[in-house]
């Protein structure tokens, strides 16, 4: 059911402090928060929930509110939580007249809202950062001309996929949710497999390779016998479904393609990025487009696997002019998107950098191109794209575009902070001669 509309007490209650009295009207956060237009959150989010049937949901500003917050300060959803209580400017921010002494959700509420919000949910919190910034002027025609388009790696929240650790891993998953199903299990190999496990590794640090390949032998066979003991009992539903991983991890080859790296996420790629300190990173493949001056997110497409980066083109261009129009002109990316093909209005530009031979105006900008690197690295490491959190391909969506959309949410609060801090030195400055008198 939808969210009820908050409504204006006209009167507060005993012991209640209203927070237009704590907070300090020229702070940034209060600034922002009068800016973005909430009722779109309202309007677009409140079409998933059914008219009649049901609880009424939490109120959409609310969890719009915890998501920025959360991604621009790179939070867990129980610290997000925690930190709204103690935050008079945090409540204010999402819409609340009161201080608040209480949790005003649980911290799986965030979990479920963020299912139901799904893609275009999330494309709608990072475009609401983009409108904003151009109704605020801090992004400007001119700077969406020319966009820098690169793709990296969101790495998943999973352990370093080696034979031993995958063969022990789906063993335990098969014999727990086959004894949840009432299946009948002779041997388990619980200490014996945690055992082995355990010497393969120290095995594989003193370098004694044989060793510790036997080790590795006897897990999978272990596992083997323990898929073919719920086999021959019929599983249904997620322990068959459990039962396909762990068979294809049980066959699966050094050499093979489409190898399974997690039990748990299955759809995790392998991808290596040419790097000289992680030569493997295992998620999945995001592309960005930023502006070329001031590193505004104009876009953000999460990619299932590894695709070649030219062809990811296409679509990241396509959300971007579904989010800013055809403002955009031309486009920057690196010897990746050779052999591209876009067919659209954009020009694009490879960044071959033959200096003498690119006429000097587009060597200016090609020069800003590498200007994308840094906020790739903002966003992983200050909002929350590395290590991915969020289940599923959704997940990948999500976070991808909602780590964008801290980034950006970032930005709009450093505009009114610059502001903030100038007027402070400004009222500094005009005190000081009175000061001086006294």
């Amino acid at each position: 059911m939808r969210p009820k509309p908050r409504e204006k007490q006209k009167q507060m209650e005993m012991f209640e402090v209203e927070l237009d009295r704590l907070v300090n009207p020229a702070h940034p956060l209060v600034k922002l928060g009068a800016q973005i237009d909430w009722a779109v959150f309202d309007e677009q989010l409140g079409k998933t929930y059914h008219e009649t049937i049901g609880a009424p949901g939490a109120n959409t500003r609310l969890m719009v509110a915890l998501h920025y917050l959360k991604y621009q300060h790179d939070l867990s959803d129980e610290k997000v939580i925690g930190q709204w209580v103690e935050n008079a400017y945090w409540q204010h921010f999402s819409g609340e007249q009161f201080f608040q002494h209480e949790a005003p959700v649980d911290a799986t509420s965030m979990t479920r809202w963020r299912a139901r919000l799904g893609k275009a949910g999330a494309e709608l919190m990072l475009q609401q950062t983009i409108q904003t910034a151009i109704k605020m002027k801090a992004l400007k025609p001119a700077q969406m001309k020319r966009v820098n388009i690169d793709t990296t790696v969101q790495t998943k929240a999973i352990r370093y996929p080696t034979d031993a650790r995958l063969y022990n891993r789906a063993r335990e998953r098969l014999v727990k949710e086959a004894r949840k199903n009432g299946k009948r299990i002779k041997q388990s190999y619980a200490r014996v497999g945690k055992r082995l496990l355990m010497q393969q590794s120290r095995y594989a640090h003193a370098r004694q390779m044989k060793r510790a390949q036997g080790c590795v032998r006897k897990l999978r066979t272990n596992l083997g016998r323990v898929i073919r003991e719920i086999e021959r009992q019929n599983p249904q539903g997620k322990l068959a479904q459990l039962l396909a991983i762990a068979k294809k991890i049980h066959a699966q080859q050094p050499k093979d393609k489409n190898k399974i790296y997690s039990v748990h996420e299955p759809r995790v790629a392998c991808i290596a990025k040419g790097k000289a300190g992680k030569k493997y990173e295992f998620g999945n493949k995001v592309s960005l487009a930023v502006t070329s001056k001031h590193g505004w997110i104009l876009g953000a497409q999460s990619h299932d696997g590894n695709p070649y980066d030219g062809h990811t083109l296409n679509e990241q261009l396509a959300q971007v002019r579904g989010f800013v129009g055809t403002k955009v002109k031309e486009a920057h990316v690196d010897m990746g998107y050779r052999g591209h093909n876009h067919q659209g209005e954009e020009t694009v530009h490879v960044d071959k950098r033959h200096r003498g031979a690119t006429p000097r105006a587009l060597w200016k900008h090609m020069k800003h191109r590498a200007a994308v690197e840094p906020t790739i690295g903002h966003c992983k490491s200050e909002h929350r794209m590395e290590r991915n959190r969020l289940k599923g391909e959704q997940g990948d969506t999500n976070n991808a575009l909602l780590s964008a959309a801290g980034m950006n949410f970032q930005k709009l609060l450093g505009v009114f902070l610059r502001l903030y801090a100038r007027l402070v030195g400004w009222l500094a400055w005009g005190r000081t001669p009175l000061l001086m008198a006294i």
